[in-house]
């Protein structure tokens, strides 16, 4: 029988929990137990189960509570994750499963997500909003752009030309500044500065910080992960000049050359986008298909499914406000509401 225990932030057995997760098909950089340090400093609890046999682990689940007044209490595996759920045996996975709606019970949530990428043989709700986008990516620049969709690889050669230049950074600041002014102008509360230092102390090496320039000046920056030879753009975006000069575009594709070229990755993870929203439309000429995610739901103390996604017409007229913010303001709001819309 598995016996269901909880990994400590200072556990051992962190390490032997990554080995597990890395040589696992369905393991994500999502999954790493780094996450559970990098969600303390955030303020949310962090349960990190693992299913053992024979002391040594066969599965482990993930899973952190997220609770606050205006946007609900729950068990989530993971927040502020884009994959999650419990990675094992389809046996394991349903013991870990049982364990985590137990303990949701026991602490009294609104409702306990896993999000899974495929498809699980189990009693939980499936509500799928969500895609992901990946390629393969070729052995040199010159075949990666051939890989790429003819008008976005056009528009990828526009942004050749526009004399752009581009730096790995060891400083958040550049990026700071970039991501807050996108993120404001599509209307999205940022993150506190001390939530990227975080990901950048707790992973080190596998994070890594990517900024366009043009003239000197920063216009698109992008925080990136790596894990098991492939590369996650993860929080990107650039200023308002970054249209006109196609900087996210050239970002993206200088990501793809460099993860290949001095990192040693074979593939791409573009990340999730809601189904047919602009990023999704935006992914896909890039050539890349869509592959669904299957986040699933187990109700506690909630009578109807979370809908916290900006298309939600409640939010409407905070968006519109917020994008209307001065930069300075919302990057001292922001963070005390991002921190729950994990």
């Amino acid at each position: 029988m598995y016996q269901v225990s909880g990994l400590a932030l200072d556990d051992k057995r962190n390490a032997d929990w990554d080995t597990f997760v890395k040589n696992s098909t369905d393991g994500s950089f999502f999954h790493l137990a780094g996450w559970q340090q990098v969600l303390t400093d955030l303020g949310h609890q962090g349960f990190y189960l693992y299913a053992t046999l024979d002391q040594q682990i066969v599965g482990v689940l993930p899973l952190a509570r997220v609770k606050s007044r205006m946007f609900g209490d729950a068990l989530v595996s993971t927040p502020f994750c884009v994959y999650g759920g419990a990675v094992g045996s389809d046996d394991v996975k349903r013991h870990l499963e049982q364990s985590a709606i137990t303990l949701a019970g026991e602490l009294g949530v609104d409702h306990l997500e896993l999000r899974y990428r495929h498809p699980q043989n189990n009693q939980l709700t499936t509500r799928i909003q969500h895609a992901t986008f990946q390629c393969q990516l070729a052995e040199n620049d010159a075949d990666i752009l051939a890989g790429i969709k003819k008008k976005q690889r056009a528009v990828i050669r526009q942004s050749l030309n526009h004399q752009l230049s581009f730096t790995l950074d060891d400083s958040l600041d550049y990026f700071y500044q970039t991501y807050s002014e996108s993120v404001r102008n599509l209307g999205t509360p940022v993150f506190s500065k001390a939530y990227f230092q975080s990901l950048l102390k707790v992973f080190g090496d596998d994070a890594e910080i990517l900024t366009v320039r043009k003239d000197g000046k920063a216009v698109s920056s992008v925080l990136s992960f790596y894990y098991n030879q492939q590369v996650l753009p993860y929080y990107g975006g650039g200023i308002s000049e970054a249209r006109e000069l196609k900087s996210n575009d050239f970002m993206y594709y200088q990501l793809m050359c460099h993860a290949r070229a001095d990192k040693n990755c074979n593939s791409y993870d573009f990340g999730r986008s809601k189904l047919d929203s602009g990023a999704y439309n935006y992914k896909k000429h890039w050539g890349m298909l869509p592959e669904e995610l299957h986040y699933q739901y187990q109700l506690i103390n909630a009578t109807a499914l979370p809908n916290l996604s900006p298309n939600n017409p409640k939010y409407q007229l905070f968006i519109k406000m917020w994008q209307k913010l001065p930069l300075a303001v919302s990057q001292w709001l922001g963070p005390k509401i991002s921190r729950y819309l994990g």
